[in-house]
């Protein structure tokens, strides 16, 4: 009898503790019912009746938390592409591409003047090395 017993009441005891460390380890928002004291006071005063309530009626699920999402998942980042109307987005093209064209009808630039044709004959380190040909 003392075979069974004594692993029984050794099993008991460590559901006992872990459900008092796990109560006490977990964020408020995790304990429904009651308040996060009065679970550990229920735990602690009632063994195993108190570890059973605890993980069958006082243990929250965890919250997911949201993994990353693409934007044209995420319906925040839609919803605030709906507050910009297609005619502002239309304006706002119709501006760039009459500055590009403006560019364009610019020409080139007048600082910087024609670039004269590169050869492979113009070396300016031959004159220093003598090797004038």
């Amino acid at each position: 009898m003392v075979r069974i017993l004594l692993p029984l009441a050794l099993l008991l005891i460590a559901f006992w503790v872990y459900s008092i460390v796990d109560c006490a380890l977990q964020p408020p928002t995790r304990h429904r019912g009651v308040s996060k004291p009065l679970w550990i006071v229920i735990v602690v005063l009632l063994p195993v009746i108190g570890g059973l309530m605890w993980f069958v009626v006082g243990r929250g699920r965890a919250q997911r938390q949201s993994a990353f999402r693409a934007p044209d998942d995420n319906p925040d980042f839609l919803g605030s592409l709906r507050n910009v109307s297609i005619a502002d987005q239309d304006e706002r093209i119709r501006r760039l591409e009459e500055e590009l064209a403006a560019l364009d009808a610019e020409g080139p630039d007048p600082d910087r003047g024609p670039h004269p044709p590169v050869t492979g004959d113009d070396d300016p380190d031959e004159h220093r090395r003598g090797s004038v040909a």
